[in-house]
């Protein structure tokens, strides 16, 4: 008798692998445990077991595995099926699924990079001989991979001696980067509250009869605290005081001040329990109501309630009944910067039963969440992350919120599978038989257009919490402005006056660029040439900070060069403005304001967000400048102004959800402004005040711009009347490239009777010294998905075997956004 076990490998193939176990082993392997086996002449993978069996492969010989890694199964049945409909519907290989779902700590492999953690000091008495035989080589070397520790310990199966030293956090691997950020801690001061009364202050008085010095820098405080509406720190106090911090510790000694830190924390939630009684609003409570009809009949519910309505609180509610069912429940959201301030709202209610899961969790982090959700355990019984968190063990799912459903970045670009985060967890939901909650003010088409046909259930909230008043939308038509010269560098003498408005009663103001770096480009006024990147078709960045020029494609950099590379003439100017352009001319036209920025450059690492965030809503930063990152759902209260420095360039994308994406993008970006008791204000800057789309966003009108684009839809073959899948093609050789994409898209559209369009060179067609291709089919609603499908896995795999062809590099993205 021979024994089998089938498995998938964390590598870009579409198939699961046979191998031979013997009878011991096959009794005891069960679906979803980790084994490592050997791939290739000399490599060991992490593989994942999906069925034992007795049948022997007829293609080759079975090799046998390594060890099982595994005493319990750590996927769950529902992930592989999840899994398998992934591969199959976003049309990528198992492999890349299972290698994108599981946390790199328990993907090891051959090719693994180990390194000691230079953090801790260890106890070696601890370690068994085969664990200090590695330590003691890392003492002597930085770094090892797994093929020298199979040297080292003169044996194969090594991969439970790593994941032990892994464990014990002695050792890491490559994938991690050193976090060099200590999260900034700020010490604010506060009076003792035993002086808050006025006999206190009398008290006191007699307290600091004799001491001068401590005497003014009370006085100071309580100036301060009259005209400086915000939390007082020791450092601003002892500024403002002309004193020393010697004079506010005796302060603090003799309990007249108490200081205090002001830091989130990072993965202990339970200090930030605070028993709170969630009081709806009238409209939130029969939002509430109307949710759970919807969820009677439908297993999905689109609620569409406008900026500032109060969603979270109703996804509060909604969670605690689910929690009440013993039920797991997990809230994706769009972008990291947003778990950052989700988490300490939910945390609040729910302490400690809060688990976070997205990519910038290290290993070990992501390890610790997966095994607690696959235990079911009380600290991960819900699970807030960006769209990864989709692929984690659940084994009692019972509700799943996707918070801004509409955001593209809910859809994976690359690498595959390039699956749509919103979409996938409807699939998952409907494995788990529980329910889906769609959030957003601004719906993507698709989602309105399934809850207007009854596919879906449809939520409507038209008021903001609390009865604010939605924010008083202006335009300011630049032309006009320029050509009147009533500009000073982007900013018109409108927004100067709001801006300053705002800053003199202390309120906070968000201006919008959807652009990093200084400048776009750099041009020679004498030869017009504009300095390229060299391995992509994009002209280089300039980031004025660094004084470089940078590619933000492939992070090629130059320094600013001093005169025209083609020319040699010294007249160089720039064109266009971005974030950090912005930036700068605020300190100089608002010299008395702190300007903060918030874009890719400034939010690197673990705790690029918390550090921004923190800091606006502490009130230390004034006037907020950011790209996309500022439009998803943050809320801070002391907002009055939001201003959009050029409206412009996002409507003018060679794109055809470009006016629906202008639409959400600015609406998303008002709806910051004004969300306490004061009416907001959003001042938008374009040249084309009378633009459709921009017109319905001043009056907040949704149901406008959906029927617009709607109409233009069905017109030209776009979703939601067809499904688009859009096949890229890349490779260095240009006249190759050309050639395969000619013979892909004539076998495509001789055998496909529906539109195929192609093939085009995208806008930018080169990154990375690749040339570019793309051909789009456009697959109409009442023909089958999975049939059209098919047709083209053959033509795939057949332009696969031609020769010349092989390597060009084929991506598919099915439903393109």
């Amino acid at each position: 008798m021979h024994f089998f076990v089938e498995v998938i490998l964390p590598l870009s193939l579409a198939k699961t692998f046979t191998y031979s176990v013997s009878e011991a082993e096959y009794h005891f392997i069960q679906q979803g445990m980790r084994i490592s086996v050997p791939f290739g002449k000399t490599k060991i993978y992490t593989a994942l077991a999906v069925a034992t069996h007795q049948n022997s492969p007829t293609l080759y010989d079975a090799k046998e595995i390594h060890e099982i890694l595994d005493h319990t199964p750590i996927v769950t049945p529902i992930q592989i099926t999840h899994w398998q409909w992934i591969a199959s519907y976003y049309m990528c290989a198992i492999g890349d699924v299972y290698r994108g779902a599981m946390p790199s700590g328990l993907l090891l492999e051959s090719e693994t990079i180990i390194s000691k953690k230079t953090t801790s000091s260890t106890d070696t008495s601890t370690l068994s001989d085969e664990e200090f035989l590695i330590y003691e080589a890392l003492e002597l070397q930085s770094s090892l991979k797994v093929q020298d520790i199979i040297a080292i310990l003169n044996k194969k199966n090594i991969f439970p001696t790593i994941q032990k030293l892994l464990d014990k956090n002695i050792i890491s691997l490559q994938e991690e980067t050193q976090e060099t950020y200590k999260p900034k801690l700020v010490r604010y001061i506060r009076l003792h509250p035993q002086y808050n009364s006025d006999q206190g202050l009398s008290a006191l008085l007699e307290v600091l009869k004799k001491a001068n010095k401590q005497k003014e820098l009370v006085l100071n405080y309580f100036q301060l605290q009259a005209s400086y509406k915000k939390p007082i720190s020791v450092k601003k106090l002892i500024e403002t005081a002309q004193s020393s911090s010697a004079v506010v510790k005796t302060l603090i000694d003799k309990a007249v001040f108490e200081d205090y830190l002001i830091q989130e924390d990072r993965v202990d939630f339970s200090k930030n329990l605070t028993q709170k009684d969630l009081v709806l609003s009238p409209a939130q409570q029969k939002g509430l109501e109307e949710i759970k009809t919807e969820f009677a009949q439908k297993e999905v519910c689109l609620l569409h309630g406008v900026t500032a309505s109060g969603k979270t609180e109703v996804y509060i509610q909604l969670i605690e009944e689910y929690l009440a069912m013993h039920k797991q429940v997990l809230f994706l959201l769009p972008e990291i910067a947003l778990t950052t301030q989700l988490v300490s709202r939910l945390s609040a209610y729910f302490g400690n039963r809060i688990a976070v899961f997205h990519s910038k969790y290290n290993n070990n982090e992501r390890v610790e969440v997966w095994r607690n959700v696959l235990q079911n355990s009380d600290k991960a019984q819900i699970v807030i992350g960006a769209r990864s968190a989709l692929f984690l063990p659940f084994s009692n799912l019972g509700f799943i919120i996707v918070d801004e459903e509409h955001e593209q970045t809910f859809k994976q670009t690359d690498p595959a599978p390039r699956y749509h985060a919103r979409d996938t967890a409807i699939v998952l939901a409907n494995f788990h038989k529980a329910k889906v909650l769609l959030g957003s003010a601004t719906p993507s088409i698709e989602t309105y257009f399934n809850a207007t046909t009854t596919k879906f259930g449809l939520v409507e909230i038209k008021e903001r919490y609390g009865k604010v008043s939605m924010p008083e939308i202006a335009l300011v038509d630049l032309k006009d402005k320029y050509f009147r010269k009533k500009m000073t560098g982007h900013f018109s003498d409108t927004l100067i006056e709001a801006i300053t408005a705002a800053t003199t009663l202390g309120e906070q103001v968000i201006l919008f660029q959807n652009r990093r770096g200084y400048a776009p480009l750099l041009e020679c006024m004498t030869c017009g040439h504009v300095p390229q990147c060299q391995q992509c078709d994009v002209s280089l960045t300039y980031h004025k900070h660094k004084n470089q020029l940078r590619c933000h494609y492939c992070g090629y950099a130059i320094a600013k060069p001093t005169h025209c590379h083609a020319c040699s003439s010294i007249e160089l100017t720039t064109k266009g403005f971005g974030t950090e352009q912005i930036q700068q001319e605020l300190e100089q036209l608002f010299p008395d304001s702190k300007t903060g920025r918030m874009d890719q450059d400034t939010t690197r690492g673990k705790f690029g967000f918390e550090k921004i965030i923190n800091s606006f809503k502490n009130k230390e930063i004034d006037i907020l400048v950011g790209t996309q990152m500022l439009a998803k759902g943050l809320d801070f209260d002391n907002v009055s102004l939001v201003g959009i420095m050029n409206a412009d360039n996002m409507l003018y994308h060679p794109d055809f959800r470009a006016f629906e994406r202008s639409f959400q993008m600015m609406t998303q970006v008002s709806g910051r402004s004004g969300r306490s008791q004061k009416q907001g204000k959003v001042i938008i800057q374009t040249y084309n005040p009378d633009h459709n789309t921009i017109q319905q966003v001043t009056v907040n009108n949704y149901a406008g711009m959906y029927k617009e684009q709607l109409y233009d839809r069905q017109i030209y073959k776009y979703p939601p009347y067809f499904r688009i899948i859009k096949i890229t093609l890349k490779h260095r050789d240009y006249e190759k490239l050309k050639q395969g994409a000619m013979w892909l898209y004539q076998v495509m559209h001789t055998n496909l009777n529906i539109p195929v369009l192609g093939p085009e060179e995208p806008g930018i067609n080169r990154i990375r010294n690749e040339y570019i291709r793309t051909i789009i089919v456009k697959i109409p609603q009442s023909s089958s998905l999975g049939g059209v499908k098919k047709i083209m896995q053959k033509m795939l795999q057949s332009f696969d075997a031609v020769a010349p062809y092989r390597a060009i590099k084929v991506s598919v993205n099915v439903d393109f956004y």
